[in-house]
Order: structure tokens, then sequence, then C-alpha cells
């Protein structure tokens, strides 16, 4: 291999492989969570709130063995990813004899409580979408923020998770004008809405857009909260054959094209899914500038 490798959007060169490849080699006997927690000092991977990015250094291990550049230790145990776990059995998504049907007005004061450091909620979360979304939910990876939206009478109503953009959106990456190196630089300034959740029994005029238009006033101060870094731009995607974006429209999330039908695995262009409308919501004034820098 002459070339750098773009993993976890991070270039590795033949010279950064061989050292791995030498490094883990020397220690035959550390387990995977050490070697990723040590690639991960050993290139200094932090995330701008300083902690260790351990779990990107695990995927980018991964991913060169699942290539054939690298062989890790066996693995001691199975994966115990509690985003990849099911919602524990006690986790009951209860659903109530009535439908809510009052107005705003009546349920206020409503409350948006950003829950991903809190395992009861955020296993809420998960329950919810594992049941009532259309794509169900296999977790959250990498930087996320996960919201629950309740009532006065502290019932939930609704749920949104926020994770990483997509790496490559052609129509997406046309309208903001920027180039692959840009990209590359400041994707992280983008969150993606890959979940938004209005319980079936909840029939509340406007709510889907109040609930975007109180995320979108504070999630960048969230986001800089957690991982020490603000986000600039929402970004997300609505299956056209299934959804209109109506909830996205009116709250002024702006439509900028369609995906190519391809997903975020396929290398090859040939595994197609459905096609979906993209639809991105600036959080500040500057934001091209900050992307484009």
């Amino acid at each position: 291999m002459t070339e750098s490798l773009m993993i976890q959007g991070r270039p590795v060169s033949p010279v950064d492989l061989e050292d791995l490849r030498q490094w883990v080699g020397a220690h035959p006997h550390w387990s995977r969570w050490r070697l990723s927690r040590e690639v991960a000092t050993r290139w200094g991977w932090r995330n701008a709130a300083g902690a260790l990015k351990d779990m990107a250094a695990r995927t980018l291990l991964l991913k060169l063995e699942q290539r054939g550049f690298l062989t890790l230790p066996v693995r001691r145990q199975a994966p115990t990813n509690r985003m990849r776990c099911g919602a524990p059995a006690s986790v009951i998504v209860e659903e109530p004899a009535e439908p809510v049907t009052e107005s705003l007005a009546e349920l206020a004061p409503l409350r948006v409580e950003e829950v991903s450091g809190q395992p009861g909620p955020r296993a809420w979360v998960r329950a919810a979408l594992g049941r009532f979304h259309y794509l169900g939910f296999g977790g959250a990876v990498g930087e996320n923020l996960q919201y629950v939206v309740r009532d006065h009478r502290q019932r939930p109503l609704a749920c949104l998770v926020f994770g990483a953009a997509a790496w490559k959106c052609q129509d997406r990456d046309r309208y903001l004008g920027w180039t692959a190196a840009q990209r590359q630089r400041q994707l992280a300034l983008i969150a993606n809405n890959g979940r938004f959740l209005i319980l079936p029994w909840v029939r509340v005029a406007h709510l889907g857009s109040w609930i975007l238009g109180q995320v979108g006033r504070r999630i960048a101060a969230d986001w800089q909260a957690k991982y020490g870094h603000p986000v600039v731009l929402l970004e997300t995607f609505v299956e056209r054959e299934r959804f209109r974006g109506t909830v996205y429209r009116a709250a002024n999330w702006q439509p900028v094209g369609v995906t190519a039908g391809r997903t975020r695995q396929d290398r090859h262009t040939c595994l197609r899914v459905p096609r979906k409308d993209i639809y991105l919501y600036a959080l500040r004034p500057g934001f091209r500038e900050a992307l484009s820098a």
C-alpha cells in the first residue's frame, strides 16, 4: 500500500500502519480495550472536551483488521456495547388509556431534556424508538445527543436523537459549496437528526415544529457542553415515499436536494435504499464560513 487510508475521518499512512502492526505485535497479551485506549493516547486522539476517543480508536482497529491490514488479539468476551444491546426488559413504554389531544397551551409548561448521559431515560428512548419508530433503533454511536419531551404532568410525548453527519451527501455538499478537504475538517460541526418520534397516541397540533424549534435553540450549547465543540448546522433525511417533511418545513428547515439512494456502508455503489429528501437547519448566520474554514 502506497497511499493513505481514510478511516474514522483520520488518514492512516503506510508508515502509521506499519507502526501499528509492530506495536500491536509487541503486546500480544493486551486486550482490545487496552489497545484502543493506548492507540488513542499514543495518537493524542481526544475530543475537544479532552476525553479519549477510545471507541473511535477501537472502530479504526476493527476496520483495519476487517480489511486485512492488521491482526488483533482474540476477543476476550462478547461485545457489551450498551448501544448495540436491546433495551432492558424492565423498560416499558406505557400506552395511556386515552390519547393525548390537548393543545400546546394546555400541555404547558413543556420540558425538553437532554438525556444521553442518563442511563434510565436513555434506555427509555431506545425502547420507545425500538417499538414505535419505523426504522427501529440500533443505538447511537459516537458523538450524540438524545432528547425527551414531557408535558407538565411529566408524561413523555416525544424523543429525538442527533448524531454524526453523513460522511458524503452530494446535494448537501453542493449546497454548502465545500471541498472534500473542508468536509473532512469540518464535518463534526454538523449534527444529523437520525430519529424523531412523537408517540403514536400523542395528537397535538404544531407539537413537532415546536419541538424542533426548542431543540434548535439549545443544541449548539448542549453539544459544546458535552463534547467541547459546537455544531452550526443540522441535517436530516426524510424518506420521500413515506413522509412529506411537513414538520421540518414548518420549523423552517430548508430542503436542499435528494439522496442518491445508497447507505453509509455502500463503498461499491451497489446497495440500494429508498431515496430521501435532504433538509438542513442553520444554527447561526455564519454557518457557511464556519464549515468552509
